[in-house]
């Protein structure tokens, strides 16, 4: 019994439209390409090796020329989100800020936020001010606003 490759290569083609579908990740969209070329080849008779060949080289090609551009157009956005606003921004600290204890409480803009220094051994008291520097999971990461 032979193998029909054009057959093979169509079901590599749909399953590799499947997967893309799937993940709209631009994972596997540059192998359906190679896929059709490889298809086309085998309709035409040209032997199974050079078909390979020619697959793998297609799906290299496009993904080298046309991925850089796919990403910037489609790539994954960052969006900001309300907790990353907080970046920047100044707080009081409410409760004092002790890494080693695993202790600290701030509050900005009217909301109680568990918070961490951004140096282990520093330990900023009650009452005063920091800037928010990241954010850890739910801690704000915190460090103390020089007052000189």
């Amino acid at each position: 019994m032979e193998i029909n490759m054009v057959v093979v290569w169509l079901v590599l083609l749909l399953v590799c439209i499947i997967v893309e579908a799937a993940t709209a990740s631009l994972v596997s969209i540059w192998f359906a390409f190679g896929c059709l070329v490889a298809a086309v080849m085998a309709q035409i008779g040209v032997p199974i090796f050079a078909q390979v060949v020619a697959f793998a080289i297609v799906s290299a090609l496009i993904m080298a020329v046309i991925r850089p551009i796919a990403k910037e157009h489609f790539g994954n956005k960052t969006v900001e989100t309300n907790a990353g606003s907080l970046v920047g921004k100044r707080a009081r600290v409410t409760s004092d800020i002790d890494n080693q204890q695993g202790l600290g409480q701030v509050n900005v803009e009217g909301m109680d936020w568990s918070a961490r220094s951004t140096i282990d051994e520093v330990k900023i008291s009650a009452g005063q001010t920091v800037i928010i520097k990241a954010i850890d999971g739910v801690k704000l990461v915190v460090e103390k606003v020089n007052t000189n």
